[in-house]
């Protein structure tokens, strides 16, 4: 099955407008730092956007080149080295550019005012100061090894937060792909309940209907309508996904009809279903794999036995209980039914209903019933 990210490009844009605004922001901050009374000083603005460019970039390159073509491919080494090659070589460009800038505002200085009693320095002039004195004009310098870790810190950094939100993304993504993968597996099992009613079913429900045109046609014409409303059910009024809760039932009481051809009267098969069925949708063949384990394992030729089958609706909730009669000879076949086949279908159920259901097995002597409570939701949200 191949995979196709749906919600793939949503997630792209909306980290996109994530990191833009983030980075509006960031670069928005040296703008209102150097305002003063509505004179802006554009000349210190754009130093610190030239800063501000180059840990820009190297949040680029990493968010949008590094993690995903090395370290999201497990090629963690590599990703380490070039992350540190693309910070140092960033780095480097950006503090040159600004030494450059300054060298050159350095240059057009005016002559310096040293303070009170002191005459101005010309740039260049070798004049001694008194040890220890520092003009108030003179702010105090970083070393250049300073100016290299700050903005490595600072780089690092960047790197850490680009890299959270980008895992983020990603888990957000396989997230969605893991929810479309049991979608997918749920869709395959719910189509493999659709075909699971026994072809030996079908097979036996033919030979008696060939018995029955020679004994009383009135049975066996009615067997066949009900056949092909079985077969009908089947192939097509499941397709969707979902069905509606009148034609559910219908293909139940189709299926019982077809299954008391097979059985001797003494075989009490009972089925309660309301007057009035609502007009709702639900899953197809919810109840199916419960009804034929029924017949399967509560039925025997030699012993009483009994198949009932209820239905209600009460609270805008869907009450199914099924009773069967409960043999020696069966006993290892129910609790196989009760086992494997129980845990596969709570698996269904949670991926249809997550936990808004009730499942309850309860197996006595000599009988074991079934009941089972799901919601009922709107068209709109089972078609999803």
């Amino acid at each position: 099955m191949k995979y196709t990210e749906t919600n793939s490009p949503n997630l792209k844009k909306l980290e996109l407008i994530i990191y833009l605004l983030i980075w509006f922001g960031i670069f928005s901050v040296p703008f209102f730092r150097n305002r003063q009374f509505d004179i802006i000083n554009w000349e210190k603005v754009s130093e610190e956007w030239i800063r501000m460019l180059s840990f820009l970039i190297i949040f680029v390159l990493n968010s949008y080149i590094l993690v995903p073509k090395l370290l999201f491919q497990k090629k963690y080494l590599l990703y380490i080295i070039y992350l540190l090659l693309t910070i140092v070589f960033v780095i480097f460009l950006n503090v040159n550019l600004q030494l450059f800038l300054s060298s050159k505002d350095i240059l057009a200085m005016p002559p310096m005012n040293l303070g009170p009693g002191m005459p101005p320095m010309e740039l260049g002039s070798k004049m001694q100061l008194p040890m220890g004195y520092r003009p108030p004009s003179i702010p105090a310098q970083k070393s250049i090894f300073m100016v290299y870790t700050d903005n490595f810190i600072i780089a690092a950094l960047i790197v850490a937060a680009g890299t959270t939100l980008k895992l983020m993304s990603q888990w957000l993504v396989e997230e969605g792909r893991r929810k479309d993968i049991e979608k997918e597996q749920l869709k395959t099992e719910l189509a493999f309940l659709r075909h699971q009613v026994s072809p030996h079913f079908f097979m036996n429900t033919l030979n008696n209907i060939h018995a029955l045109i020679d004994i009383n046609t009135d049975i066996a014409k009615d067997a066949v309508i009900r056949l092909s409303t079985l077969m009908r059910y089947l192939l097509y009024d499941t397709s969707k996904g979902y069905t509606s809760l009148n034609k559910e039932i219908e293909f139940i009481e189709s299926y019982i009809s077809l299954m008391k051809l097979r059985f001797p009267d003494k075989v009490i098969i009972s089925v309660d279903v309301p007057a009035n069925i609502p007009d709702i949708q639900i899953p197809p063949m919810l109840f199916i794999s419960f009804l034929e384990n029924s017949f399967k394992h509560g039925v025997s030729y030699q012993s009483n036995s009994f198949v009932i089958f209820k239905l209600e609706i009460n609270d805008n909730r869907i009450n199914c209980s099924i009773r069967n009669s409960k043999h020696k000879s069966k006993e290892k076949a129910n609790k196989k039914y009760s086992g494997i086949g129980l845990t596969n279908i709570r698996k269904s159920l949670e991926l249809l209903y997550n936990k808004d259901y009730t499942l309850e097995i309860n197996e006595k002597e000599n009988e074991f019933e079934v009941l089972l409570t799901i919601p009922i939701y709107e068209n709109k949200m089972l078609s999803h």
